[in-house]
């Protein structure tokens, strides 16, 4: 079983960083594609950015390239979610979620990020 915990979140203002990170639980997290999600109030949550288990390849959303980068460190089972340029627009609850193979069956409980213009 795989448990996530974020961290990092909180109010900054537009133009700002924020770097999230998400902890893992358990000895496989090395084996798993690893996700950030973020949900808006009324909206549906939405993919935000993507890492292999090595970390040798990456997406991101079109709304979040160029300014977001998403990384890993599998010594410390820890993913991280580095946002800069950040725009009010990116005020959601952030998640991360861990990929078994069988699409994104673990999540975090979720991290609040405000953005005030």
């Amino acid at each position: 079983q795989v448990q996530l915990v974020e961290s990092g979140g909180g109010l900054v203002q537009a133009g700002g960083s924020l770097r999230l990170s998400c902890a893992a639980s358990g000895r496989t997290f090395s084996m798993y594609y690893m996700g950030w999600f973020r949900q808006a109030p009324g909206k549906e949550r939405e993919f935000v950015a993507r890492i292999t288990w090595s970390g040798g390849s990456t997406n991101y959303a079109d709304s979040v390239k160029g300014r977001f980068t998403i990384s890993r460190d599998n010594a410390r089972n820890t993913v991280y979610l580095q946002m800069n340029s950040l725009k009010p627009e990116d005020t959601a609850v952030y998640y991360c979620a861990a990929d078994t193979g069988l699409g994104y069956t673990h999540w975090g409980q979720g991290t609040q990020v405000t953005v005030s213009s």
